[in-house]
């Protein structure tokens, strides 16, 4: 079964949801209790771009089992026009092609089957923009 923290966490990932502090401006993704640039705790909710730029990425050639059948594959933190930043798997792509400054577009997609209960989970994965 999922963890509390991915089911706690699903508004965020389908909808890309982040929080923007009303004391600094600073977005956050996913939305937190507190501002890890001000300390605040006030927060309006900002639904993300699914446009990015990878920052920094990292090719996967050991993974977990769940995801034995997709290595070597491209994980990358991506930075939204809106300043949020989030990992995710870098998709339809060489995976040493994934550099910074690389222009991407976030879909939703499946991200990995739970094996026990046969839950779905899904989330979003970037893929090369414009392809």
């Amino acid at each position: 079964m999922p963890s509390p923290r991915y089911i706690r966490e699903i508004p965020a990932r389908y909808r890309l949801e982040a929080g923007r502090c009303a004391g600094c401006g600073r977005v956050v993704y996913p939305v937190r209790k507190v501002c890890p640039a001000c300390g605040g705790q006030d927060f309006e909710l900002v639904l993300l771009s699914r446009k990015g730029t990878v920052v920094t990425s990292t090719v996967i050639h050991v993974p977990p089992d769940e995801f034995l059948n997709e290595a070597p594959y491209a994980m990358a933190v991506v930075e939204t026009p809106e300043g949020a930043r989030l990992m995710t798997q870098i998709v339809d792509c060489d995976p040493a092609s994934v550099l910074p400054g690389m222009l991407v577009d976030l879909e939703f997609r499946l991200i990995r089957e739970e094996k026990k209960s046969g839950i779905l989970c899904y989330g979003h994965k970037g893929v090369p923009a414009g392809t």
